[in-house]
């Protein structure tokens, strides 16, 4: 992609777990370019109030809260106060994701419910609390960011694998739902291949980058999920390096 996808979404508010940093960070801030109202929602409250701030420098829209995806009732409180404003999420992505990548012989019971519930139940919590309210005002659009890791799997990514598969079939269930609840509904999971942000170079460090694609790529492909006119939905949508090795 050479030019973001044309889509206006002024008057709309999107909440974007993980937003902070990373591909989070990328779709936050691409979501304000289209005009959008941006809550970036992360556990690292420093950093989403430092994303913050550079949004509203460039003269966007946002806002930061601490949010911790594995606590439902953090979940649901966050969306009382967000009634309380009159103006509910139009828009949301859930991005917020952990990983260890350890072979299973050594993955400790915490480690697997830490990945489990926060790439698979934090999502599921966000997508309770909006989807109802979504239902009640007849739109809006949930976008939830797979990984080739839902369709396969390798070694040391099982918890990871089993969190993103888990999500993706919830992915496929909503968006059956909504075509029977809510035809104003959009439900969209995006598979992401590899990208150049600290999700992975943290992780390792000695990564190729050559074979990454920038996470900017993959914030586009939101927004084309976001552009499609009412009366049709993007269901699921594939982005991957073209070197990308876990894909098909």
């Amino acid at each position: 992609m050479t030019a973001s996808p044309q889509v206006n979404l002024r008057g709309k508010r999107a909440l974007v777990t993980g937003g902070a940093r990373g591909l989070g960070a990328s779709i936050s801030e691409r979501l304000a370019q289209a005009g959008a109202s941006v809550v970036v929602a992360d556990v690292r409250s420093e950093q989403a109030q430092a994303h913050c701030r550079s949004l509203k420098e460039k003269g966007y829209e946002a806002e930061s809260i601490e949010l911790d995806v594995r606590d439902p009732a953090a979940v649901a409180a966050a969306y009382l106060e967000f009634d309380q404003t009159e103006q509910g999420v139009d828009i949301l992505v859930n991005n917020a994701a952990v990983d260890v990548s350890k072979p299973i012989e050594h993955l400790s019971a915490e480690e697997v419910t830490r990945v489990v519930t926060t790439n698979l139940l934090g999502p599921m919590y966000l997508c309770l609390e909006s989807y109802r309210r979504m239902i009640r005002r007849g739109g809006g659009h949930i976008v939830n960011i797979l990984s080739t890791a839902s369709n396969r799997t390798w070694t040391e990514a099982a918890a990871y694998s089993a969190g993103k598969s888990g999500l993706r079939a919830f992915t496929h269930t909503l968006f059956k739902e909504a075509q029977r609840d809510c035809p104003g509904i959009g439900v969209t999971g995006i598979i992401a291949g590899g990208m150049e942000t600290p999700f992975v170079l943290d992780r390792f460090p000695g990564a190729d980058t050559s074979k990454l694609q920038s996470p900017d790529i993959v914030a586009d492909t939101v927004l084309y999920a976001l552009s499609v006119p009412v009366g049709s939905v993007v269901p699921e949508l594939v982005v991957v390096p073209r070197s990308e090795t876990s894909w098909p």
